[in-house]
């Protein structure tokens, strides 16, 4: 035996078991079933949250943090990676998505929160050590402790292309947007291109918690006695709360008379009641009505006018959530599982259509922040045929003098202006209505006579809306 191998080794570090986080756990989860399951966060986290307090591991401030790490994560996205980019030895797509998603975590957390530098890395170096296990604990440490070496500003100038050389590249990882979505905005914004940062910017805000007061169930005055409500900007039914405040505390959301929906979905619903027809009024259809919101409040103001709604969704599931919505509506309405492009009632007996079509929902970004980066240019045309037929199904649906509203819950020109045009041009015995009017006090609606709302003009999700009156 060596004289080398008889010396004493070093004494062994004590093991140390990794200590579970629960806030940084479950925000791994969601992003894991956001990535795995193609869920959206929306639908993932609730549940989440919901289990955790019941096992009493949470508090109030615990969720929030959740909520933040989750969504900050997801909006920052491709800010985030270009910096993790930067500060690894191989191309991203060879780093495993868990390990990504704890970087994103950790990165998050140094610059885009307040956490101190060492809570950030620690905590995430920790999570890393109980979901993938020591050896890419030891990998996630060294790549945190490179991004901890700067803050968001001097990353940005450091992996951002220049402006002046490619404006949208430069934009796409400034305010963490596909390249493609950069561009399609700024087209949509129209004016020289002017607005497009604001937007951006708008896109990376966490929205507000929007409630409507359905009609003849429960009015703006009772929402407005919760802790921290304000009255909505534009529709007469809204009420907003502040952060933090929580729609299922409010009674009247949890007895269905009031609801989450945001002011765009809201100012859409309004001005298709409120457009001016000629001949009777008492028959209306939401032609593509999950989950619900849109056709809560249209059963709710027809019923004030003693008309009847027929909600129709092709996919049962989603039908299911419009029955729920609709569920005490004083006045008559329908539910039914349909395919709008296929629809079992006779043309022309409607008097008011609303087709909020499936679209790209590159409007809702805020809430949605993920979609952004599941989108991809094709997916454009694998709505146009969808959305063509169903205004098409519409304005077969509306009688004569009736008139129909075409929504959709994005600003990208191919599926709205677009769509609207080539239908018309087949379509002589149809015209525009002005909406604008029928948006009272909302400002910059632009030309007219079809309507885009803006997050960052109107606090709003990018809702388009169309009228067209049927004239023969």
């Amino acid at each position: 035996m060596s004289e080398q191998s008889r010396r004493p080794s070093k004494p062994a570090k004590p093991y140390r078991r990794p200590q579970k986080d629960p806030v940084r756990i479950l925000a791994f989860e969601a992003l894991r079933a956001v990535d795995e399951r193609d869920a959206y966060a929306n639908l993932v986290l609730p549940p989440l949250l919901r289990k955790a307090r019941e096992k009493g591991d949470f508090d109030a401030r615990d969720a929030a943090l959740a909520t933040e790490l989750v969504y900050g994560t997801l909006r920052r996205q491709g800010t985030y990676d270009a910096v993790i980019a930067a500060c690894v030895d191989r191309p991203l797509r060879e780093v495993d998505p868990p390990v990504l998603d704890v970087l994103g975590l950790g990165a998050h957390q140094l610059l885009g929160t307040r956490i101190p530098t060492h809570a950030a890395v620690s905590s995430s170096v920790e999570l890393a050590r109980v979901v993938l296990g020591d050896g890419r604990a030891k990998f996630v440490n060294a790549v945190l402790r490179k991004i901890a070496q700067d803050d968001i500003q001097g990353w940005i100038e450091k992996v951002a292309p220049p402006y002046d050389e490619d404006p949208e590249d430069h934009l796409a990882v400034v305010h963490s947007h596909p390249r493609w979505v950069v561009s399609a905005l700024w087209d949509s914004l129209g004016g020289g291109r002017a607005g497009i940062e604001e937007l951006l910017a708008a896109d990376n805000e966490r929205p507000e918690v929007t409630l409507v007061a359905r009609p003849g169930r429960a009015t703006t005055e009772e929402l407005l006695r919760q802790d921290a409500a304000v009255p909505g900007r534009w529709s007469p039914y809204a009420v907003r709360l502040a952060e933090g405040g929580e729609p299922g505390a409010v009674e009247a959301v949890r007895e269905g008379r009031a609801g989450v929906q945001d002011e765009g979905s809201q100012l859409v619903a309004l001005a298709l009641a409120n457009a001016p027809l000629d001949g009777p009024d008492e028959k209306w259809l939401d032609g593509c009505a999950g989950p619900g919101g849109k056709a809560a409040l249209l059963a709710a103001l027809a019923a004030e006018r003693g008309a009847a709604l027929l909600a129709s969704e092709k996919q049962p599931h989603r039908a299911g959530l419009v029955a729920k919505a609709l569920a005490g509506n004083p006045g008559p309405y329908q539910v039914i599982a349909a395919d709008g492009t296929r629809p079992p009632w006779r043309p022309g007996v409607f008097d008011r259509v609303l087709v909020d079509v499936p679209c790209t929902g590159l409007g809702a970004l805020r809430r949605r922040p993920e979609a952004r980066w599941r989108r991809r240019p094709e997916d454009l045309d694998n709505f146009a045929t969808l959305q063509r037929g169903l205004l098409r199904t519409a304005l077969d649906s509306v009688r004569v003098g009736g008139v129909v509203g075409y929504a959709t819950c994005s600003p990208h020109l191919a599926e709205t202006r677009a769509v609207v045009s080539d239908v018309l041009k087949q379509r002589p015995e149809t015209e525009l209505i002005d909406a604008r009017p029928l948006l009272p006090g909302v400002p910059e609606l632009g030309d007219g006579p079809d309507v885009q709302l803006w997050p960052h003009v109107h606090g709003t999700d990018a809702m388009y809306l169309a009228l067209i009156r049927r004239t023969g």
